[in-house]
């Protein structure tokens, strides 16, 4: 048997090739949009892609599935248990509970394990010539390294109402099943910590049965089912506003796009032309160099491993954006965009200072300054963190506003006061900047530092009780 693991850590998302060496047959689980990874890795091994599978419709990640299907002509197995509305609308194999996938001399069979969606499943891998004993099981959004999968995203992110509570029991009557398998079997989960899936994903990329059912909160609540379902909706991450659009994106009948776009590199004219109709100027660079010069009205997103996730959060489908990056760094972001759907670059600028504007500075303060603004009358401090962690600790008098919703909430940001803003360690707190200026914010002053900074120094911090507790 061939097994490899392959790890996309902007999106915290695992994907698998699996495949008989004796047959040359090989399986891909979850594959990302840009699938020449999968196409090097076949080739590379001998291997033949002839089937292609998901767990389950994916909310964080455009799925290359139906890419890999029409480059290979491998067939797409999907499952079609989640009931009116969660069938997908191209062409198929279907999977119900106890169908079995045969790629040369192994074997997978369909557990229908719903809870973090109602379609979802998991594959029991079973290699054959090596043991009639099953191997590994690919769960998907389902049982991750030290946590499960969130069911409260069909709610909060796609806006279909109810489906939270209803999902996690159906997810606790799943890990009930989970907890019958044999304890060696091998764990592979869709994602690793990062992922706004869950909200305590272990860092490693693999655990079995019998570790998880020890060491993972979900499996402490074995006659619990009210406890289960309050800790388990308590405190989750914000998901990010792109999901809904992948939810759609992952379902429907989209165009394909099976190769890496490469986008064009603009002209000092072409770029003002462009940002005075309105197009969208983002600054990829890091925020450090952003802060000592960058362009009236860009926007500054890091482009690190987090910045498909917020580009998500603040640019939309059908508007075209430009980039500020450079030539070496242009196609890696572009295959990050590419796996949440995000193709509509006009195109990339490299250098800022090609344009004929004034550039401007972020006003930058330190800790001493921070907190000489701490309980002044005339001062705002804004935490830009996400809910959970704000709670977990913040500065006394401090407003929480995530980020990620700062455009629908201007409103709570004072224009008349002075306005400080800060989150863990700058990244949210240079996005916070670049977008409260554009919208015409003049007296924002950013603590890049951030509560890392004010933490290391033993500095205090407001604690809020939260209802739920591991038992």
């Amino acid at each position: 048997m061939f097994f490899q693991h392959i790890y996309d850590k902007t999106l915290a998302q695992a994907s698998y090739l699996v495949g008989c060496q004796k047959t040359g047959e090989a399986i891909v689980i979850d594959p990302k949009r840009d699938v020449d990874t999968y196409l090097d890795i076949a080739k590379q091994n001998g291997l033949r892609i002839t089937h292609v599978t998901e767990t389950h419709i994916h909310a964080d990640f455009l799925s290359g599935a139906r890419e890999l299907s029409a480059i290979t002509g491998a067939q797409m197995y999907l499952s079609d248990e989640g009931g009116e509305g969660w069938e997908y609308e191209f062409e198929h194999i279907s999977l119900k509970h106890g169908n079995i996938i045969k790629v040369g001399n192994l074997t997978l069979e369909v557990l229908h394990t719903p809870g973090h969606t109602p379609e979802s499943i998991s594959f029991l891998l079973t290699d054959r010539p090596a043991s009639l004993q099953p191997v590994m099981l690919f769960t998907g959004d389902f049982v991750f390294v030290g946590d499960i999968g969130r069911p409260d995203l069909l709610e909060k992110a796609a806006g279909i109402k109810g489906t939270q509570d209803a999902g996690a029991l159906q997810m606790y009557k799943s890990i009930q099943m989970f907890a019958h398998l044999p304890d060696f079997v091998q764990v592979w989960p869709g994602h690793g910590a990062g992922s706004a899936c869950g909200k305590a994903l272990g860092a490693v990329p693999s655990s079995t049965v019998g570790y998880e059912k020890i060491r993972n909160w979900a499996f402490q609540y074995e006659k619990d089912e009210t406890g289960f379902v309050n800790y388990l909706l308590a405190d989750q991450p914000e998901p990010p506003k792109y999901f809904a659009m992948m939810k759609k994106l992952n379902k429907v009948n989209r165009p394909l796009l099976t190769s890496v776009p490469q986008p064009k590199k603009l002209s000092a004219a072409e770029v003002k032309e462009a940002m005075d109709k309105g197009m969208k100027l983002i600054d990829t660079r890091n925020k450090v160099d952003f802060a000592a010069g960058f362009v009236p009205d860009s926007l500054n997103i890091q482009g690190n491993n987090a910045f498909a996730t917020w580009m998500g959060w603040f640019v939309n489908y059908e508007e075209p954006f430009m980039l500020v990056a450079s030539e070496a760094q242009i196609e890696d972001l572009t295959r990050k965009l590419m796996r949440i759907g995000l193709d509509n670059i006009y195109g990339f600028i490299s250098d800022v200072n090609e344009l004929d504007v004034e550039l401007a500075k972020v006003n930058l303060i330190d800790i001493e300054e921070f907190k000489s603004h701490i309980g002044q009358e005339g001062v705002q401090i804004i935490d830009l963190r996400g809910a959970s962690e704000f709670k977990n600790g913040h500065v006394e008098g401090a407003d929480n506003v995530f980020v990620g919703t700062l455009l629908n909430n201007l409103s709570k940001i004072s224009r008349e006061k002075q306005v400080i803003i800060h989150c863990q360690g700058g990244d949210r707190a240079a996005i916070a900047y670049s977008i409260l200026v554009k919208n015409g914010f003049q007296n924002v002053k950013n603590y890049s530092a951030g509560m890392n900074e004010w933490i290391s120094q033993g500095n205090p911090v407001q604690i809020e009780e939260t209802e739920a507790a591991v038992c």
